[in-house]
């Protein structure tokens, strides 16, 4: 007869239960719906690229531009409100994660463990305020994002100073409110909660 006793790795993970828990999760959808912002990043660089291309091809003395061009402009341009419709809902859940971390650390205030949480560790190092904490950094990054993202949507098509589009394309496609260390928090979260291997 085989033995059927669990492996150490599924014991370990069957183990961490209630705030512990609810961190491991929230840290792992962080890490998806940032996988999904990026890649809505890059569909939408792309088609803020046409856009921009296409105004660039318009010289100024052409006057209106022929219905086609007309009509791939407007596509375009429905296409990257599209992009931003996904971003605003994505964003609306990393505003509900960042809502759960702090309920966890009020659960645990509750319970007597004082302002600061759990005691570390409650996986390696971190105390349940660090994780509220790194959570509201990674959001408010991402919501000066989408407000950023908004305006480039509603001022794209219309200027028609060349370098204006291009830095408009430049800061979608570059994310300035998502600076490299949004990265590095993520993969803390990530090491911390024993998603990455020390």
């Amino acid at each position: 007869m085989e033995d059927q006793s669990p492996s150490p790795d599924s014991r370990k993970c069957s183990a961490v239960t209630g705030s512990a828990r609810k961190l491991k999760d929230n840290a792992a959808d962080w890490h998806n719906l940032i996988l999904r912002w990026e890649k809505l990043n890059d569909e939408g660089s792309g088609v803020a690229n046409s856009i921009v291309n296409q105004r660039l091809k318009r010289a100024p003395e052409e006057g209106a531009a022929p219905p086609s061009a007309s009509l791939q402009l407007e596509d375009d341009c429905s296409k990257l409100v599209d992009v931003v419709s996904k971003m605003a809902a994505i964003m609306n859940k990393m505003e509900r994660l960042a809502e759960s971390q702090r309920g966890v650390l009020d659960l645990e205030t509750f319970q007597q463990h004082g302002a600061e949480g759990r005691p570390p560790p409650l996986f390696h190092s971190w105390p349940t305020a660090r994780f509220v904490e790194l959570s509201q950094g990674l959001l408010d990054s991402y919501q000066q994002e989408l407000r950023l993202k908004g305006s480039i949507v509603q001022e794209l098509a219309h200027t028609r100073l060349p370098d204006l589009s291009l830095v408009y394309l430049s800061c979608w496609l570059y994310q300035p409110y998502v600076p490299a260390h949004t990265r590095l928090t993520l993969e803390s979260l990530l090491l911390e909660t024993g998603h990455r291997a020390l």
